[in-house]
């Protein structure tokens, strides 16, 4: 009995160093873990350490923390009853600005232009009033691939089920209609109204987010942010976030087909879509095209994503309304390295697009196919660019041809003393602006053209929506752009039709002592739209543009305007902007005709008109 006495004691402390092995072993794995997520949001930066002593407990302090820690340090917020609470943890978290907005779309649309530049952004708002105003913004950002945490502010955990009804919503006891219609337009969603569950919800739906690039939508009891609960006694912890690796074997297939097929051709090309942001290829490709000597060109949505001075850019690829010279090179190779596109009906000028599936090679994030033939799947794009690269045969064939036929600009943009002025007399201003340490935010309509010809300097931002296209979108995107990237000053260009959907929020640029440069195109109307098919529809009310944004201002922190209708006046008001009023919010209206547009929006227009009115198939 003594021997089996001390066998006993044996097992049970050989138990215990087992146990306490396992526990070390465990923590180390979640530090770990949980330092992931910042590597995953930022990656090559070192991530956010995370002290195992602390512990207050809550889940507002746990949610501040993950923001923080994935980079968030700015929150974009309209205040509501059911997320006051929430806001007062946000606001306690001392690595956290909380930033409000004068409406919830302008928010969502903030949280967008800081994800752009910061990898992630973040968004605020109420139950269903406030989450059914943010939703367009939030749906933009599904169709851009960036990844935005929008937050609501829930019912009390004690309404749930008690057929109660409640304000801010339709009338209806049934509490589902906000996470119902986030449901398509959001990767994951989260609804905590249970403590137990609320760390596993919030964690799940963070990484989500940053693993597929893509809002997620999380509510939350508005009684519940201040109460303590064990399962936040420590740091909180997520589940591991394992690093996505392409399946080997099949990559060294798909990198042996596309070089024998690519090696083959006499004049291939390489062009660069907008998931090479998702994917973080941007400098994989550089790499690929520095090694096969290709021609590169990019997807009117990829501009900004590779370097424009790069011996072998070329331009834009947009079909029909191409950069010069540019869509003459690309629709004549018999081979194409398409690298993150995406084509739609706006990218494709309407369907008109001169290239042939059999010659092309197609890279998304995830796949890669070739021609007509196979698809490779679990092949990531960085992946697949490095090992192609070391494949390819040298071939500048198309870059030489593209050398001979190109001719460069040679008549100068002439005017008459005090002549009106001209949309392309304001945009070859804009490009000498431009430089390394400015980002340029391009509004839908006009400014995606007039954009799309201004070469970028090395490190010049460069953002637009052209998948989702909504107007008024780059008044909140230039808030948040210019929140995130304090070192480098935006210079929008917004229409005034655009301007009037969300021009409140210039009240908060002010407010934040931001100094963006916004040129405010006045021709009288939705030109865009003009150009697809007019009617009295596209025709609105002029405001004094100038007028208003001093009203706003009111004399409350650094803001100058002006209004300008010559070329000798736009001059004077950009040197006063990057001048004098250099540290100040600067916004200059720019008046000009209603018909001066850009050749490209005509050519264009008239092309998606024709996509749109395609009378039914038969039958």
């Amino acid at each position: 009995m003594l021997c089996s006495g001390f066998a006993l004691l044996g097992v049970v402390i050989i138990d215990l160093i087992i146990h306490r092995i396992s526990l070390r072993q465990r923590k180390r794995r979640k530090m770990e873990a949980a330092n992931q997520i910042g590597a995953l949001a930022h990656p090559g930066k070192a991530p956010v350490p995370i002290s195992p002593g602390s512990s207050s407990g809550t889940i507002g302090w746990h949610l501040a923390r993950r923001l923080v820690q994935i980079g968030v340090r700015d929150v974009f917020s309209v205040p509501g009853d059911f997320n006051l609470t929430l806001l007062d943890y946000l606001i306690a978290e001392p690595e956290l600005n909380l930033i409000g907005c004068c409406n919830e779309l302008n928010a969502g649309y903030a949280a967008d232009g800081y994800a752009r530049a910061k990898g992630v952004g973040a968004c605020v708002v109420t139950f269903t009033v406030g989450g059914l105003s943010v939703l367009n913004a939030i749906a933009g950002a599904y169709s851009e691939n960036l990844p935005v945490i929008c937050i609501a502010g829930g019912p009390n955990s004690n309404d749930y089920g008690t057929n109660r009804i409640l304000h801010h919503t339709i009338g209806l006891p049934d509490f589902s209609q906000e996470l119902r219609c986030f449901q398509t337009i959001t990767c994951f969603q989260a609804v905590v109204n249970n403590l137990d569950d609320a760390h596993e919800l919030i964690d799940t739906a963070i990484s989500t987010a940053l693993k597929e690039s893509k809002p997620v939508y999380i509510s939350i009891s508005c009684n519940l942010p201040g109460i303590p609960h064990q399962s936040f006694r420590r740091e909180p912890v997520p589940f591991f976030l394992a690093p996505l690796i392409s399946n080997q074997l099949v990559l060294e297939a798909a990198v042996e087909v596309t070089a024998e097929f690519l090696n083959k051709a006499v004049k291939p090309v390489i062009v660069g879509g907008p998931k090479l942001k998702v994917a973080k290829a941007q400098q994989a490709f550089v790499e690929l095209a520095d090694a096969c000597g290709y021609p590169i060109a990019v997807m009117p949505s990829g501009k900004g994503l590779v370097p424009e001075n790069h011996p072998h850019f070329i331009g834009t690829y947009w079909g029909a309304v191409s950069t010069s010279f540019c869509a003459e090179i690309v629709e004549s190779a018999d081979a194409y390295v398409f690298v993150g596109p995406i084509f739609n009906d706006y990218s494709s000028v309407g369907y008109s697009l001169l290239i042939k599936k059999e010659k092309s090679v197609v890279v998304q994030p995830n796949r890669v196919t070739i021609g007509n033939g196979p698809s490779f799947g679990w092949v990531f794009m960085t992946d697949f660019l490095t090992a192609l690269a070391k494949k390819l045969k040298k071939n500048s064939t198309a870059v030489e041809n593209y050398r001979r036929i190109y001719v460069p600009p040679g008549i100068a943009l002439r005017r008459e003393n005090n002549e009106p002025l001209r949309v392309n007399i304001l945009f070859k201003h804009i490009q000498e602006m431009l430089g390394g340490e400015t980002a340029v935010i391009a509004e839908t309509g006009d400014s995606w053209f007039n954009c799309q010809k201004l070469h970028l300097p090395e490190n010049c931002g460069y953002e637009f929506q052209m998948q989702y296209g909504s107007i008024g979108w780059s008044v909140g995107a230039t808030l948040g752009y210019a929140q995130a990237a304090k070192d480098k000053r935006v210079i929008a260009c917004i229409g005034d039709g655009s301007f009037q959907v969300t021009a409140q929020d210039i009240s908060t640029m002010i407010r934040n002592g931001q100094r963006s440069i916004i040129f405010l195109i006045n021709n009288g109307g939705y030109t865009i739209e003009v150009e697809i098919h007019d009617g009295p529809y596209n025709v609105i009310k002029n405001w004094n543009y100038t007028g208003l944004v001093d009203a706003i201002h009111n004399g409350e922190g650094k803001c100058w305007t002006a209004k300008v209708c010559t070329e000798e006046q736009l001059m004077e008001a950009i040197e006063m902007a990057t001048g004098a009023h250099k540290d100040s919010l600067c916004f200059i209206e720019v008046l000009v005709h209603k018909d001066d547009t850009s050749k490209e929006l005509l050519e264009w227009g008239s092309r998606v008109s024709a996509a749109n009115s395609r009378p039914p198939n038969p039958q």
